[in-house]
């Protein structure tokens, strides 16, 4: 399977703080996720589309282990954010939220912003289409797919106790 989207990139070491500013957490997460990644990328909520993918550095997702860093990413139409690295808790929320951690390094450079971005899961490649650069990735499995694939872990139990 071969996902195609749109890059919106960052940098290395963002934070839950950046993704979701601490001084906003009493809001719902709709209207939470009007102020996504404000700091540094101002209007990025109201310019996002679904099916862009994030794009990090290094450290993406560090900081504190507040939920909503994730579910705003979720909220705003984002499935997959590609990284060269991941802080661990940032990638369980990905995962127990159903968004797909693509940890890949060397993938943050083959990008801009507004680039084209191909992930072939069947293949293990980021690739940036337009200039053939790639870099490998160890797609998911076991659980973790299972989970991701169900859209996060409440709706994959949620199937289990329908059957």
């Amino acid at each position: 399977m071969v996902i195609r989207g749109r890059v919106r990139k960052f940098g290395d070491n963002v934070d839950t703080d950046t993704i979701t500013p601490g001084s906003l957490l009493h809001l719902g997460t709709e209207e939470l996720a009007q102020h996504a990644f404000e700091h540094v990328s101002p209007g990025f909520a109201q310019s996002v589309r679904e099916g862009d993918v994030i794009v990090g550095g290094s450290n993406f997702g560090c900081g504190s282990s507040r939920e909503q860093a994730t579910a705003v990413v979720k909220q705003l139409g984002i499935r997959y954010v590609v990284a060269e690295s991941m802080a661990r808790i940032y990638m369980r929320k990905c995962v127990a939220l159903g968004l797909y951690p693509v940890l890949s390094r060397g993938s943050s450079g083959l990008f801009d912003e507004g680039a084209e971005i191909e992930i072939d899961f069947d293949t293990g490649e980021v690739r940036n289409p337009k200039t053939g650069k790639k870099a490998a990735f160890e797609p998911l499995s076991g659980g973790s797919l299972e989970i991701v694939n169900a859209g996060g872990i409440l709706a994959m139990l949620k199937k289990r106790m329908a059957r």
